[in-house]
């Protein structure tokens, strides 16, 4: 078994308490409620991954990021995929310059070793392991790989060591901090939830959602922040292909500055919802008269 990866050192030094983490959060305008910065930083303190669920646009991701820019980390980003496999994860090799090496060798030049480190591609997990500062490792949408791979990141998310035959066993220098994201359009494994910690991230609800929104867009005005956010709450109210994201939200509350407050958020639904559908639903029913 490899050895494991250094301690110590993390991401979150000195964020202290898991209100330091609210306060480190809200300083790259991410508003966290209590439970999720608690999570996070448990996860940095017993170095264990962090697997955040919800519907599609309540922020997880956003909180990989704001992690990382607020500690000064460096953000690596998988994003998962149907298919996704070693090659796309890991590494692979540049057999491009390894055709022009070949020929180079054939016409007199020195051979060069074709599997070293030199025609090596670093993927994200790779890249993870190799990073020498302090990292966030985020693997987003985990959901949308298959069995296979998700077997095999449970793997690597244990030791922290990738094998790579023609190199051998790279093992981290310095344990990330690693966020999974998923939109649960699949259960994964329970082999990998037990070794996660877990926070659900719900909508918000309007006041908080407002408090968001004043925080990204510090130049809204407070009526159009409300106004803005109750119709977003009334249309997760109803039963749409696609509900709008908080990222909705605040875009929603950019088109009113560009456009006027009073604009009719009827001729804007664009902004929030995404599906034609779904627009017809909500007009048809009225859900924003007198918004």
């Amino acid at each position: 078994m490899p050895a494991r990866a250094r301690g110590g050192g993390g991401v979150t030094d000195g964020l202290g308490t898991p209100a330091d983490v609210t306060r480190t959060l809200a300083g790259e305008g991410y508003l966290a409620d209590r439970g999720l910065s608690t999570a996070v930083y448990l996860a940095a303190e017993l170095e264990q991954p962090l697997l955040l669920e919800g519907e599609a646009g309540v922020g997880k991701t956003e909180v990989a990021r704001a992690l990382a820019g607020a500690t000064g980390s460096r953000l690596i980003r998988l994003q998962c995929h149907e298919g996704i496999d070693l090659h796309h994860a890991v590494y692979d090799w540049d057999y491009g310059r390894q055709l022009l090496a070949i020929r180079a060798a054939e016409a007199g030049a020195e051979a060069r070793e074709l599997f070293g480190r030199e025609f090596l591609l670093r993927r994200p997990l790779l890249e993870a392991l190799e990073e020498e500062g302090a990292s966030v490792l985020l693997i987003d949408e985990i959901d949308r790989a298959d069995d296979e791979f998700e077997a095999f990141l449970l793997e690597f998310l244990s030791d922290f060591a990738i094998s790579i035959p023609e190199i051998g066993t790279v093992v981290a220098q310095r344990r990330p901090l690693v966020i999974l994201t998923s939109n649960r359009t699949r259960e994964l494994h329970d082999a990998l939830k037990r070794r996660c910690l877990y926070h659900w991230i719900d909508y918000p609800d309007p006041e908080r959602e407002a408090e968001i929104v004043r925080a990204r867009l510090p130049e809204v005005p407070e009526a159009v922040a409300l106004r803005v956010c109750d119709a977003v709450a009334r249309l997760r109210g109803e039963e749409l292909y696609k509900l709008p994201g908080v990222g909705e939200t605040i875009t929603w509350a950019r088109a009113l500055l560009a456009l006027g407050p009073d604009e009719p958020l009827d001729e804007t639904l664009g902004v929030a919802l995404k599906v034609r559908e779904d627009i017809d639903r909500v007009r048809a029913a009225g859900v924003l008269r007198g918004a």
